[in-house]
C-alpha cells in the first residue's frame, strides 16, 4: 500500500480527501470505457475447442498470415541489450506485498515542463487515475485542474507546468469500436494496419505508457481489414496473429516517429483476470467474489493470462531496433491478488450497484478491473522505479 504525504488543509478550500474523490468520480464515470465482462467469461470455456476447429477451416490469406506469424515468432530476435541493473540480484517484478512509499515531490519535479501519456484501455486508467492520485496529494488545490473529453482525460499540475493525460485506445490501432464501444465483439472489426488516427494525439509526450490485451481476449477470432471500415470483406484472424500485427503497427510507429533522446517509452505486460475460482482451489467459487486474501502459492498461473499472447507482446518489443521500450512486467504479480479486484462494488450503465445487483455476484462481479488504492498503486512503484532509477 501506499503512504500518501499529509498536507495541512487551506482555509475555505475543499479538503483533500473530497478533492480526490472527485477526481475519481469523473474518471470511473468512464464506464462507457469498461469492457464486455460475459463475452471474457465465453472465451476462457471455449479457447480449447475453437483451437481445434480453426486449424482446419483458415481461408487461403488467413493461413499465409498466420504461417507468417508462426515463422516470425520462431525467429531468434536480436541480440539482448546490456540491462541497467542484474536481474538475479533485484528484481521488481517477482517478489512479495509490503508496505512503501512514493514520492510525489520528486516525480512532480521530474516532470516539470513535460507531458506524461498513458495510452490504452479502462485498466491503463485506472493505473492513470491511481499516479494522479498519488502526485495529487502535494498539489495545492489552486494549482490543479481537470479536463476530460470522449478520448482524452488531462490532469494539469500548473505551478509545475506538467500534465499527466490519458488517451482511450484499446487496441493502440483503429477498430470501428473505438468510440462506440457497445458495438460488442461481434460487430467488432479492427484496422491492424492503422494507426495514425490515435497515434497523432501521442506526438511531442515526454514519457508514454502503453498497454493492450484484455479487449483482445474478448473473441478467439477477431474479424480484421486491411481497406475502409465499410468494406463488407473482412478476415477473421486468431486473437494472438491478430495482436502480432497490431503490435507490430504501433512498434513501427514508435521507431519512426518517437526521438528515444527525449522520450520514454514504457509498455504494461498483461494484467490478469480471475474469473475461474478453481484456478486458485476454490472450486465452487463465484470468479473474485468474497476473496479476501492474495493467493500465497509461488509462481500461482491462472487461465486469465494468456501465455502466447505475453510471448508475442514480448518478442515484438525486443525486435524493435531504434527507439527502446521498457515492458513492466506485472503479470506475476498480478496473479496474486484475488483479492484486490473491484468485484460487485462497480458500476452498471453509469451507476453504482444497488444492493440487488450486488446480490448477484455470477452477473455482476468485475474481476477485471482493481479497486484503487491498491494494485495499480504497485504498478506506479514499478514505473516510478524505471523512470527514476533504472
Amino acid at each position: 500500500m501506499v503512504q500518501m504525504s499529509v498536507m495541512k488543509r487551506v482555509k475555505g478550500r475543499a479538503p483533500l480527501s473530497v478533492v480526490v474523490a472527485i477526481i475519481g468520480g469523473l474518471a470511473l464515470a468512464g464506464i462507457i470505457f469498461t469492457e464486455d465482462l460475459r463475452s471474457i467469461t465465453e472465451i476462457m470455456e471455449k479457447k480449447e475447442k475453437d483451437r481445434e476447429k480453426k486449424r482446419t477451416s483458415l481461408p487461403a490469406r488467413t493461413r499465409k498470415l498466420t504461417r507468417l506469424a508462426v515463422a516470425e515468432e520462431a525467429l531468434p530476435p536480436p541480440p539482448a541489450k546490456k540491462k541497467a541493473f542484474d536481474p538475479s540480484r533485484c528484481s521488481v517484478t517477482d517478489g512479495y506485498w509490503a508496505y512503501n512509499r512514493f514520492d510525489p515531490v520528486r516525480v512532480l519535479e521530474q516532470l516539470r515542463g513535460k507531458r506524461m501519456l498513458f495510452v490504452g484501455d479502462s485498466l491503463l486508467l485506472g493505473q492513470w487515475l491511481s499516479f494522479v492520485c498519488l502526485v495529487n496529494s502535494v498539489v495545492p488545490y489552486t494549482a490543479r485542474s481537470m479536463e476530460r473529453s470522449s478520448s482524452l482525460n488531462v490532469y494539469t499540475a500548473t505551478e509545475y507546468n506538467a500534465t499527466i493525460e490519458f488517451y482511450w485506445a484499446p487496441f493502440l490501432v483503429e477498430s470501428n469500436s473505438d468510440r462506440n464501444i457497445r458495438l460488442g465483439a461481434d460487430g467488432r472489426v479492427l484496422h491492424v494496419d492503422a494507426i495514425e488516427m490515435h497515434a497523432r494525439r501521442w506526438e511531442g509526450a515526454d514519457v508514454l505508457v502503453f498497454d493492450s490485451y484484455v479487449w483482445w481476449m474478448t473473441g478467439s477470432r477477431i474479424k480484421t481489414v486491411w481497406g475502409a471500415f465499410s468494406d463488407d470483406g473482412y478476415e477473421e484472424l486468431d486473437a494472438w496473429v491478430a495482436f502480432r500485427l497490431g503490435l507490430k503497427t504501433w512498434a513501427n510507429w514508435v521507431d519512426t516517429h518517437i526521438d528515444p533522446n527525449t522520450t520514454k517509452v514504457f509498455f504494461m505486460s498483461i494484467s490478469t483476470t480471475h474469473m475461474r475460482s478453481e484456478d486458485w482451489g476454490r472450486a465452487g467459487g463465484v470468479r473474485c467474489y468474497n476473496e479476501t486474501r492474495p493467493v500465497t502459492r509461488k509462481g500461482y498461473w491462472g487461465s486469465g493470462s494468456d501465455r502466447r499472447m505475453m510471448e508475442v507482446m514480448g518478442d515484438v518489443l525486443a525486435r524493435m531496433r531504434r527507439v527502446p521500450v521498457a515492458l513492466l512486467n506485472i503479470t506475476q504479480l498480478t496473479e496474486h491478488r484475488v483479492d484486490a479486484h473491484v468485484s460487485v462494488y462497480t458500476e452498471a450503465g453509469g451507476e453504482l450497484l444497488t444492493d440487488a445487483q450486488r446480490a448477484e455476484p455470477d452477473k455482476y462481479a468485475d474481476c477485471i478491473h482493481w479497486c484503487v488504492p491498491g494494485v495499480p498503486d504497485a504498478w506506479n512503484q514499478i514505473l516510478y522505479a524505471h523512470l527514476f532509477f533504472l
